[in-house]
């Protein structure tokens, strides 16, 4: 049977989607009940320099009211920080706290989990060729969600 071009894309969404939905589920009964998909992003953003609602909404291609939204829930909940600049005490920098770095590692605990899950269901050499190429059709480089993919490669930026 052949597939469309718009089915393997909606295989591939479906397939991000299962993981998601899962560690997401996962981290709920681990007590994190409050923490989307979103936030991880956005929190290893701000782990990576993103440290201001301006830089967080380019990393994740959304308005700075947008961003800053996001980052009110997480200082909320207590996942984020905005602390002084030491070189600018006019500045205030966003920075993960330990709390947040917490759900980081457990969230990638989980991912491990399920692709462990993945691995008895279709066979680890099945699971390492798909992984395999997936990296060759999509880059084995972690997607940026500031730049699309065909950007970032005409200005020799990792994609």
């Amino acid at each position: 049977m052949s597939r469309s071009g718009a089915d393997l894309a909606l295989l591939l969404l479906g397939g991000f989607r299962s993981l998601v939905d899962e560690a997401t589920a996962e981290l709920a009964r681990r007590g994190h009940q409050d923490v989307r998909p979103v936030h991880d992003f956005a929190m290893r953003a701000i782990a990576d320099g993103a440290d201001d609602a301006t830089r967080l909404g380019r990393r994740l291609s959304v308005s700075k009211q947008a961003a800053a939204k996001t980052v009110a829930v997480l200082r909320e909940r207590g996942y984020v920080t905005r602390e002084a600049d030491p070189l600018d005490g006019r500045r205030k920098r966003l920075q993960v706290t330990a709390l947040g770095f917490e759900v980081l590692r457990q969230g990638e605990e989980i991912f491990d989990e399920l692709r462990e899950r993945w691995e008895r269901r279709i066979g680890p050499a099945e699971l390492e060729r798909m992984e395999a190429h997936l990296a060759t059709l999509a880059g084995a480089s972690p997607i940026r969600f500031d730049t699309p993919a065909w950007m970032a490669r005409d200005l020799g930026e990792p994609s």
